[in-house]
């Protein structure tokens, strides 16, 4: 017998986590009966022509697969009986195997399969399987817990009873047919049509564009041609929207832009630098794959900022394994290579408890989704060995159909090393992963919006990522740039070889050998080879008298290289297999080529009118109910149990964690790291992000997501001065002119906010189309669409990191300030959504006073006049002061009217604003009183206020002293008034 198949069971007194863990998702998909449930996990082992033998199948699980203190195998042919032993009795009892699909990358499999060579044991293939006992009182939940709960139908297949198969499929060889698109003769509808069932997802335009391209060639494109222009031309690759010729008009009038994203986020940067002169401290901006800036003598930085949301919708684990190691491969293929050294991520999911009935068809559950995200880009960046750092969580009802996953790497390279050029003549070097049919489309298919098919229709656009064969290529690539043996690099992302060598020969030209591409099985054909995004692979510019250098380094390091062709002066892209031209393009055209979009954009924001709390007398609020809840509440909540699972020490430059206070519970403002142990400089990384804002008005939503990642960075003490930020867009259908104009809004704000700040964008990316449409059970049409989403995310530096600080109480007796002024700016805030109310002002950005109070808050931590700092965000005062209370162990006394404030309304509203106003630019200090006066010199001309103190028992007690002036000198001491308790 030739397939073998080892079942690794718990051992007796052993948890069942695969059962375990079916039985906590059973409830999510409405399965409410009785289940019972085994599980067992498993390999099969094809020997086949390798003559493998029982001996042989034994040692593999004794030695490799199998941990005997808390485990068990069983090791018998496929067939065997022995294999389908239940692990308990009960009637009814259903057989359920799981496997990942032929062509579906499976890395523990890959890993295996190396070891038992390593062992001296040949075999043909191996791959992994969940087995599941299943005993339903309901046999109609069958199906559902199958396809909801044990699979992802987009990679996996569920085989009900024993297997039955005698080999594993490994491929068939491919046999050489150049496909050829008869698209001279189609007429529009037909090419609409060819653009959506070809995946292209191109516009009438585009297409057409390209026919009259191909009709003035006299012939019409192969399939290669026009899949390689669809994946250089996708809003992914090509950002043609945000660099797309916008005619905007909203309340201010109406304004034409060339290209948006040149006139705004891109202009914000040029008028910054040009501001710093000599003192310019960026080294490239958008034009390499993530943002570099100066660090040290020796040293730059980089930083980029990628989203993977529809790869993540369709395959949680998969979407956001790749997310994260995708983004890693940015400052990797930036310069000759940057050494990674923190992530970041940020996620934006629907409400977990979320009925399953309510979940549109083709959905996967939000607690699906939630722990499938996190665990894929814990287990790659803890792979990898780079420390998570900083990050967030968010829930919104209408993140249902499209998840937003952020994923951020921060990087360090030598300063001579941050430039690169492809010359004439350098080889085509591909290294790392093989490349396989996962990504088919991936990039196309990201620039799309998802349907209830989508599921199944792109779930090859899924790619299934390998940490460990991502470790190797970085390890290698650091030495070999050390080495210099090569002149450029690039990561191998979305369109796979179509982009990464099109771009890297988009100045010069080149000619690809597809034939000679390491395949993970046969049977691809000319075009998936060259367009999949098989993850874990780089393609470098290889000068030929380096290549046997460069190819003995890679051997030595286990990682694969391969040369793919030759970089050429000819202007052209040229493609073959066998010798046989399957394509043959101009740069120009396709990197010139794409006909401008011009698109409508209209906004009116949003008139704000009153909410309830200036109607309600504060005595009749329960101010201590309103605080627990938002405490409580999904957007405010301790995230610990996500931060837990990411190793944040690894690499040993983490300073200030995500958690920091006594028990290493409080949620830390951002994260300080040491990129060299040799040095006390340090880095710091932050983010801003608020969706709910933008439901009033997206200019506002935009400034305060930068003003909140700036004092995010300087609440730890970066310097304000050396701030550099990345924008990163989530938006729905930008075809319709009232989701382009809040886009275009938000663009104008980043603009507007960067200058007057003097803060540079560095990088960023967009993710457009962000909407999910399915019919209903009435036959009709529904779309969600997600909120318009901004990401900041803010990379600053400290001269020392010594003299950074925390945000938990220090020490009790010492002094609370607040920094900043506190004004009626509920809307969208957490208490206007406790509340239920869509009413008041969104908070905004007074730039002067931002920039004044940056620099004060500074100079403030640098002196060390301050013993702990937190920002005021999401609940405002009242949860700032309680997060800094129990991250410290301390309680606090509060005497609220002196808040510096600018209220103008009645008395009576003025306590629920002052609590739970989301102002930006505010921040609560913890100062010992010996060093009071020295702060207050430092604030003197920034608005601040001493409103209580530290006590060593552990209660938040808030008062409220009647009065007639409602505005009263903060500095001052109040006269003895009427006090009352508003919370304990």
């Amino acid at each position: 017998m030739t397939l073998w198949e080892i079942d690794i069971h718990p051992l007796d007194g052993q948890p069942d986590r695969g059962a375990q863990r079916v039985l906590a998702e059973a409830r999510d998909v409405g399965i409410v009966g009785k289940i019972t449930v085994g599980s067992a996990r498993g390999f099969l082992i094809d020997g086949t022509d390798q003559h493998l033998t029982s001996a042989d199948a034994q040692r593999v699980a004794g030695q490799l697969l199998v941990d005997r203190v808390v485990e068990s195998a069983v090791v018998a042919p496929v067939g065997d009986p022995a294999l389908l032993t239940a692990p308990f009795s009960a009637p009814h009892l259903t057989l359920v195997h799981v496997l990942p699909k032929p062509g579906v990358m499976d890395p523990v499999a890959a890993s295996a399969q190396a070891a038992i060579r390593d062992l001296g044991i040949p075999t043909r293939a191996v791959r992994t399987l969940m087995k599941y006992w299943i005993a339903l009182e309901r046999s109609e939940d069958l199906d559902r817990l199958c396809t909801k709960i044990l699979s992802n139908d987009s990679i996996e297949q569920v085989v009900v009873g024993p297997l039955r198969m005698r080999q594993l499929e490994t491929g068939t060889d491919y046999q050489l047919h150049v496909v050829t698109i008869p698209l001279r003769s189609l007429n529009a509808e037909a090419l609409v049509t060819l653009s959506r069932t070809g995946q292209l997802y191109l516009s009438l335009t585009e297409m057409q564009t390209i026919q009259a391209h191909f009709q003035q060639l006299q012939r019409d494109p192969t399939d290669a041609e026009l899949e390689t222009i669809a994946q250089t031309w996708s809003e992914h690759c090509s950002h043609k929207t945000l660099a797309g010729r916008v005619d905007y008009q909203d309340e201010r009038g109406a304004r034409r832009f060339e290209n948006l994203l040149k006139e705004t986020i891109f202009a914000a940067t040029v008028e910054v630098r040009r501001r710093l002169g000599p003192d310019d401290w960026c080294v490239s901006v958008f034009r390499d794959n993530a943002g570099i800036v100066r660090f040290d003598e020796t040293h730059n930085v980089v930083f980029k900022v990628e989203s993977h949301n529809h790869p993540s919708a369709i395959e949680p684990y998969g979407g956001a394994n790749t997310g994260i190691g995708g983004v890693i491969r940015d400052p990797l293929g930036t310069g000759l290579g940057a050494k990674p050294i923190c992530n970041t991520d940020v996620f934006c999911f629907a409400p977990p408890q979320t009925s399953s009935d309510d979940l549109p068809p083709g959905v996967l559950h939000p607690r699906r989704v939630m722990q499938g995200v996190v665990s894929g880009v814990r287990d790659y960046g803890n792979r990898m060995g780079i420390p998570t750092v900083n990050g967030a969580i968010l829930f919104d009802d209408r993140y249902l159909g499209n998840p937003l996953v952020y994923c951020g790497t921060v990087g360090i390279l030598p300063r001579d090393k941050s430039d690169k050029q492809v010359l004439a003549g350098d080889y085509i070097v591909a290294v790392g992963g093989r490349t396989g049919r996962d990504g088919i489309h991936g990039a196309t298919f990201s620039s799309a919006e998802l349907t209830s098919e989508s599921e199944s229709v792109s779930g090859g656009a899924v790619q299934i990522g390998n940490a460990i064969t991502e470790k190797m290529v970085l390890d290698v690539v650091l030495q070999a740039r050390d080495l210099g043996l090569y002149h450029a690099i690039t990561d191998c992302g979305a369109g796979g070889f179509s982009s990464a060598v099109g771009e890297m020969g988009e100045e010069l030209g080149a000619e690809v050998w597809l034939d000679r591409a390491p395949l993970k099985y046969d049977g691809l054909s000319y075009t998936e080879i060259w367009i999949s995004e098989a993850q874990e692979r780089m393609v470098l510019a290889v000068p030929p008298n380096h290549w046997e250098a460069f190819k003995s380094l890679c051997a030595a390091e286990g990682v694969e290289a391969t040369v793919l062709g030759v970089f050429q002066p000819t202007g052209r892209l040229v493609l073959k297999y066998h010798d046989v031209v399957v394509a043959d393009l101009s740069m120009e055209f396709l990197h010139q080529g794409r006909p401008p979009v011009i698109r409508q954009a209209t906004y009116r924001p949003t008139p704000p009118r009153e909410g309830s709390w200036s109607r309600q007398p504060s005595a009749d609020f329960n101010y201590r109910d309103s605080i627990l809840r938002i405490l409580g509440s999904l957007n405010v909540c301790s995230k610990e149990w996500v931060i837990r699972q990411y190793d944040h020490e690894v690499q040993g430059g983490s300073v200030i964690k995500p958690l920091v206070g006594r028990d290493n519970d409080g949620p830390s403002d951002a994260a300080v790291v040491r990129p060299t142990l040799t040095s006390y400089r340090g880095l710091v990384v932050s983010c801003g992000i608020n969706p709910h804002y933008g439901d009033w008005d997206t200019y506002h939503m935009a400034t305060s997501a930068i003003d909140e990642a700036m004092r995010n960075a300087v609440a730890v003490g970066a310097d304000p001065r050396r701030i550099a930020i990345l924008d990163n867009f989530c938006w729905g259908n930008t075809d319709r002119p009232e989701t382009l104009g809040s886009l275009v809004r938000a663009a104008i704000a980043c603009h507007d906010l960067a200058v007057e700040l003097g803060t540079p964008f560095i990088s960023g990316k967009d993710s457009l189309n962000n909407e999910f449409r399915y019919t209903d059970h009435r036959g009709e049409g529904v779309n969600i669409a997600i909120p318009a989403t901004l990401l900041i995310s803010a990379l600053g530096q400290v001269d020392d990191v010594r003299n950074c600080v925390t945000m938990d109480f220090k020490r009790p007796g010492n002094l609370l300030y607040v920094v900043g002024l506190t004004r009626e700016e509920l809307g969208g805030s957490q208490f206007s959504l406790l509340l239920g109310d869509r009413a008041g002002h969104v908070p905004q950005v007074d730039a002067d006073l931002a920039r004044r109070t940056f620099a004060a808050m500074h100079q403030a931590i640098s002196a060390g006049h301050v013993a702990a700092c937190h920002d005021l965000s999401e609940g405002g005062l009242a949860v700032a002061v309680a997060e800094m209370a129990f991250a410290g162990g301390f309680g606090a006394r509060v005497q609220l009217e002196r808040v510096p404030h600018a209220l103008t309304g009645p008395k009576f509203a003025a306590p629920p604003i002052l609590l739970f106003s989301e102002s930006n630019t505010r921040f609560l200090l913890e100062v010992p009183p010996e060093r009071a006066a020295d702060l207050e010199r430092v604030l003197q001309e920034i608005p601040h206020a001493r409103i209580g103190d530290i006590t060593a028992d552990p209660r938040l007690v808030v008062q409220w002293t009647d009065g007639d002036d409602p505005n009263p000198n903060p500095n001052q001491h109040q006269k003895a008034a009427p006090s009352r308790t508003l919370m304990d």
